[in-house]
C-alpha cells in the first residue's frame, strides 16, 4: 500500500526522577506528541544497559531514546556521566553493526520540560520516517 505513511516504533527509557516526570507531564498537559512511543520507566538513565537497549531493537523498535536528568542535577549524582559514556561506546558498536547511531537518541529532559519531551519525541519521529525502515533492525529482529 503506497499511501501508508511508515510509523516508526520508538522505545524511550525514561529516568524516573526527571525524564518521565516530563512525560507525565506532557500527557497531564494534553501536549500532542506520536503515539508510537513506548515509555519505559527506569531509576537512573545509568540504568540502562547496552543488552536493554540492542534488544528493543531486536524486538522491533526502530528507535531508541534514552532520557536523564540534565548533568548535574541528577539524583544520583553522576549516573547521567555514565550513560554518556555508555551511549559513546555503543554508538560505535552500532555504527560496526551497520545499524544507523542516528536511530538512538540520548537527551536531557528535565520534570518541568514536558514541551521538550513532546519536542523531542516529534522530531525523532519525524527523522525515523525519513530513514525509513531499517534492514539490519529487520535482521536483528530475525537473529534471535
Amino acid at each position: 500500500m503506497m499511501n501508508e505513511i511508515y510509523e516508526p516504533k520508538i522505545v524511550a527509557f525514561c529516568c524516573n526522577w526527571c525524564s518521565y516526570a516530563g512525560a507525565d507531564l506532557a500527557g497531564t498537559g494534553r501536549l500532542k506528541y506520536p503515539e508510537n512511543i513506548r515509555i519505559i520507566r527506569v531509576p537512573c538513565s545509568s540504568r540502562v544497559e547496552v543488552a536493554m537497549i540492542l534488544r528493543a531493537f531486536q524486538n522491533g523498535a526502530d528507535g531508541v531514546l534514552i532520557a536523564g536528568c540534565h548533568p548535574g542535577d541528577c539524583h544520583y549524582d553522576t549516573g547521567n556521566y555514565h550513560t554518556r559514556k555508555r551511549i559513546h561506546l555503543l554508538t560505535s558498536l552500532m555504527d560496526f553493526m551497520g545499524l544507523s547511531p542516528e536511530r538512538l537518541w540520548l537527551r536531557w529532559i528535565s520534570g518541568n520540560e514536558a514541551d521538550k519531551f513532546q519536542a523531542t519525541v516529534t522530531a525523532f519521529t519525524q527523522e525515523l520516517r525519513a530513514m525509513g525502515a531499517s534492514d539490519k533492525v529487520r535482521d536483528l529482529r530475525c537473529s534471535r
